[in-house]
């Protein structure tokens, strides 16, 4: 999704801006899905030539994936495809679980519109619709898509311009996404169970907003995180599990 920045370059320069941003979703596409491995050279050029763009916006969109963590410049010139660890990782969804903790106590403690909790209740109460009996692909993938709009709403919740900024930017880092590891639990035999607790904490963060109790939401949503943890471990210790996850092939287990 383009910004408001982005609408205001685009405006201005003839669409360069929107270019960038369909150069970057490009490559972390074949990044993630393994069509560009770790340690694999990037070139403008090279990029030029796959991807049909002009030089400008493909330099723009490298230096976006550099700061997502994605790229590295190379002393050669261009770029490399990193690779992560695990205590890397480990340390992306900490860092998200504070900072969602950080947003849910300012909501709880200024206080929410009762638009903002409508949408709230009205988002877990379609993932509620999506965890009811058996659950089904469809219903994991409304869960997924459900799970990443309360992740955002409770941002914005927050009322503050600089905690939402720095929720979306360690969003975009490899792997700290509130739903970078979700499918992972699609293998499992309590797969359902482990959606509902998660579920559950979806619930009581709400309630603890609409109470005007912040350290009880902030101590949720930190909580909440430890959810993202678990998966991660199921995915490194499960060679069929690493395979619902997309960009697998990124992680470095302990000893690589």
């Amino acid at each position: 999704m383009e910004s408001t920045d982005d609408l205001v370059v685009d405006a201005r320069n003839g669409g360069t801006a929107s270019q960038t941003v369909r150069v970057q979703l490009a490559l972390r596409e074949l990044i993630l899905k393994g069509e560009l491995t770790p340690g694999g050279r990037i070139s403008e050029l090279w990029v030029v030539e796959r991807l049909g763009a002009s030089r400008t916006p493909v330099r723009s969109a490298l230096i976006r994936l550099q700061e997502e963590g994605l790229l590295e410049p190379i002393p050669s010139g261009g770029f490399a495809v990193r690779s992560f660890s695990e205590t890397e990782i480990g340390d992306s969804i900490e860092l998200r679980g504070t900072l969602e903790g950080f947003a849910a106590r300012l909501a709880a403690e200024r206080g929410v519109s009762a638009e903002v909790l409508g949408a709230l209740h009205e988002c877990v109460d379609q993932i509620d619709i999506a965890l009811a009996e058996e659950l089904t692909q469809e219903k994991f993938s409304t869960y997924v898509e459900m799970n990443g709009r309360f992740h955002r709403l409770l941002a914005a919740a927050s009322q503050s311009t600089v905690a939402e900024r720095q929720i979306e930017r360690v969003m975009n880092l490899p792997f700290a996404s509130a739903s970078a590891f979700v499918m992972v639990q699609s293998i499992e035999d309590d797969a359902r169970a482990m959606l509902l607790l998660a579920q559950a904490q979806h619930r009581a963060v709400v309630e603890a907003i609409e109470n005007r109790e912040g350290a009880r939401a902030e101590a949720l949503m930190r909580e909440h995180a430890r959810i993202a943890h678990r998966n991660l471990r199921l995915a490194l210790l499960n060679q069929k599990a690493m395979t619902q996850l997309l960009g697998g092939g990124l992680i470095r287990r302990k000893g690589e």
